[in-house]
């Protein structure tokens, strides 16, 4: 079991549904993730569930950053430089050669209460490190 009492099938679903509703042009982080899913300490389970993504399900993984915007599951596209191309390509902005603007693009999804997303400058306190 994980987050909230989930079964790993349950907590997959969740996660999956979550990264399906990135919109173009926008990222998130492994820890809004987490959080969203009801578990607020879960932002490396959340990178290790990544890593097991069906590719039939054509998510878009590379709208996921880490806390301070670096594409740190960047290796998993065979090279960082394809995920900042990919995000290049839906004019996400970027801090460095490899970190987004995060400031600039974070999308936060919604939280286990319910919440809307929120993209406001004050939110950044629900990341860890940021």
């Amino acid at each position: 079991m994980s987050g909230r009492g989930l079964e790993r099938e349950q907590l997959e679903s969740l996660v999956w549904e979550t990264i399906s509703r990135i919109p173009p042009g926008k990222v998130t982080t492994y820890g809004a993730i987490a959080h969203s899913v009801g578990m607020p300490r879960g932002a490396r389970m959340i990178g290790w569930l990544l890593h097991s993504v069906p590719e039939e399900l054509d998510l878009p993984c590379h709208r996921v950053v880490n806390s301070q915007g670096f594409l740190s599951g960047g290796w998993n596209f065979g090279h960082p430089e394809i995920m900042r191309a990919l995000l290049l390509e839906e004019d996400v902005p970027f801090a460095g050669e490899f970190r987004v603007a995060i400031r600039e693009c974070l999308w936060l999804p919604e939280d286990g209460a319910g919440l809307p997303a929120a993209n406001e400058m004050h939110d950044f306190d629900l990341i860890p490190g940021s």
